[in-house]
């Protein structure tokens, strides 16, 4: 079955008020095997324990150091674990569970026959309720139905969208001919996967790329916020880092969404800067960034904590480019709650 996919990359203002999303930028690792459970809770973040049919959890995988391999999101699906997250990350942290699940009965693949579609709208559940008897919820965030695993992942009152648009988003999960079909009975526009991007950037959600893989702790990134660590589980890899940053305060960096408007295509040279008196200084990384076909731009930066409303800041195109850049509110406090 063919699929028309919109060669469109909307701003906020035009995006439609109901629509799928081809997310072929996620990939999978699943865990199966009677220490399945145990196995992954001495390797991440979260609190695997607390993981059950219906529940989804935020995580990271970190190495001893603490520093990230991934920020994923886990589920059940076919009685094993998946840590769903960008195809980025997958390798690297694959090898790294590989390496030490030897010693556990667990088996660690990558999920391969499978593909995802979000969807996303002001009638996302009535429409997602046309196909299937039972959905996800806030409660529930994970249901599964015959073959298709479906994922709430957040009702979005976003502040750059206008309240008439506000838009619920929904994950499917189902191999790549299921899917297929699935899709084509919504009779919705479907758009790349950078619209997914941009939902992940508005809410906050870090979009982790291959060459941050090793450079940061959870924190820097937000993993706490999204409620993507847990400070009272067992030990864990990389575990002393993350609780040094918690409770001795040491960490100076945080996961920043930022906007600005130009149509100049960003590239790797693309820096923030930030004015310090009358010079202009190197003010952070860019973590991930979605540019709208009329110049908007929304983007994940790293910089320091202390950054505020009263900080200017730009972005440096080239030598002879620069274009001012504005704080946008995330739906979460950056304040861990013990």
């Amino acid at each position: 079955m063919s699929l028309t996919i919109e060669n469109k990359r909307p701003s906020v203002n035009e995006l439609a008020d109901n629509y799928l999303i081809q997310v072929n930028n996620l990939s999978a690792i699943y865990l199966s095997g009677e220490d399945k459970e145990s196995y992954l809770q001495g390797q991440v973040t979260c609190d695997v324990t607390q993981l059950t049919e219906n529940s989804l959890l935020n995580g990271a995988h970190c190495d001893a150091k603490g520093k990230m391999f991934s920020i994923f999101r886990l589920f059940k699906r076919d009685n094993a674990l998946w840590l769903l997250q960008p195809q980025a990350t997958l390798s690297a942290s694959l090898a790294a569970l590989q390496k030490f699940g030897v010693f556990a009965k667990v088996s660690i693949e990558q999920a391969n026959d499978f593909s995802s579609y979000a969807l996303v709208g002001t009638q996302a559940e009535q429409r997602l309720k046309q196909q299937f008897k039972q959905i996800p919820d806030s409660m529930s965030p994970v249901v599964q139905s015959g073959t298709t695993t479906l994922i709430y992942i957040a009702n979005e009152t976003l502040p750059q969208i206008t309240p008439a648009k506000q838009q619920q988003r929904y994950l499917l999960i189902d191999s790549k001919e299921n899917i297929k079909t699935i899709a084509a009975n919504f009779i919705l526009p479907i758009f790349k996967e950078e619209l997914w991007n941009l939902h992940e950037i508005l809410t906050g959600f870090p979009l982790m790329n291959q060459s941050v893989i090793g450079e940061y702790v959870p924190q820097m990134l937000n993993v706490q916020a999204i409620n993507g660590i847990s400070f009272t589980k067992g030990c864990y890899l990389g575990q002393e880092t993350v609780a040094r940053m918690q409770y001795l305060g040491r960490n100076k960096r945080a996961l920043f969404t930022l906007s600005t408007k130009v149509k100049t295509p960003l590239n790797e040279h693309t820096t923030i800067e930030l004015q310090l008196g009358d010079n202009w200084r190197r003010a952070g990384n860019i973590l991930s960034y979605y540019q709208a076909d009329c110049g908007q731009i929304y983007l994940q930066a790293i910089l320091a904590s202390d950054i505020n409303d009263e900080s200017t800041l730009r972005l440096k195109i080239n030598d002879e480019q620069y274009a001012p850049l504005s704080i946008e509110p995330l739906p979460y406090t950056l304040i861990q709650q013990d």
